[in-house]
């Protein structure tokens, strides 16, 4: 299994800070943002690693990465994406090549968590699998719509919605199958409107042909993109790593 971490983007949400380097840059306690998404992949035994950057910040990854050997990492490559807003999807088509038709696990450059999701990694065998998590804000995320019926089946995953059919929220963790990068060419700009290539149109072309899964994600976890949370993901961290040097 091989992964890919998406940081591409402007950070627009966190001008004035991104300014000076890109958001997956900015410290998170004691280490760059894009570490913990890093970490996350490397206990789940994935040591071959794709970046996609963007933006005119995207040279200070190399500063701070090197080659990743450091962070456990095996082999590191970089893929520059030349439309810094052209959405979460159209940077994952950049994975396609590095991918080499072998199944991928998808990680958002802001994810932080200390989930362990090599279980899912393992048993991975075809089709997608997202990870969810229950949140108290759904309607900031892509958010799943459950068959009444069947419980546990999803039917629809709904980007920002305004009335949140669930509080289930899709965290930018997801493993996909060869079929991702032809479900990519498929995509709509105009989706929901915002001229970017969807993830979401993405999953939700899985489960039209019945191929997702998705699984819990357990422990921590935040998308630290904006002020508020990236004040809660350091808090956190600050506080876990400070209670483990007390042990």
């Amino acid at each position: 299994m091989k992964g890919v971490i998406l940081a591409g983007g402007l950070g627009t949400r966190l001008y004035p800070l991104t300014y000076a380097t890109n958001k997956h840059l900015l410290p998170v306690y004691n280490k760059p943002m894009i570490y913990y998404p890093v970490q996350t992949l490397v206990n789940a035994g994935i040591k071959e690693i794709l970046i996609v950057v963007s933006g005119p910040h995207s040279g200070h990854f190399i500063n701070v990465l090197k080659n990743g050997k450091e962070l456990g990492i095996k082999h590191l490559e970089y893929a520059y994406q030349e439309k810094a807003n052209g959405g979460i999807a159209d940077a994952l088509a950049l994975a396609k090549d590095f991918a080499d038709k072998q199944p991928i696990t998808v990680i958002l450059g802001d994810n932080t968590t200390d989930a362990d999701i090599s279980d899912g990694v393992n048993k991975f065998k075809d089709g997608a699998l997202v990870f969810l998590k229950k949140v108290v804000d759904p309607y900031r995320f892509g958010v799943a719509r459950f068959d009444p019926i069947n419980e546990g089946k999803i039917v629809e995953i709904i980007e920002k919605p305004k009335n949140p059919p669930s509080d289930f929220a899709v965290t930018g963790l997801y493993i996909y199958d060869q079929q991702v990068f032809e479900f990519i060419r498929g995509c709509d700009p105009n989706y929901i409107g915002r001229g970017e290539l969807e993830i979401t149109q993405v999953n939700n072309f899985y489960i039209n042909k019945q191929m997702l899964r998705w699984a819990k994600l357990n422990g921590h976890w935040l998308d630290a993109g904006t002020f508020d949370t990236l004040l809660a993901a350091n808090q956190y961290w600050a506080k876990k790593l400070i209670n483990i040097k007390k042990i």
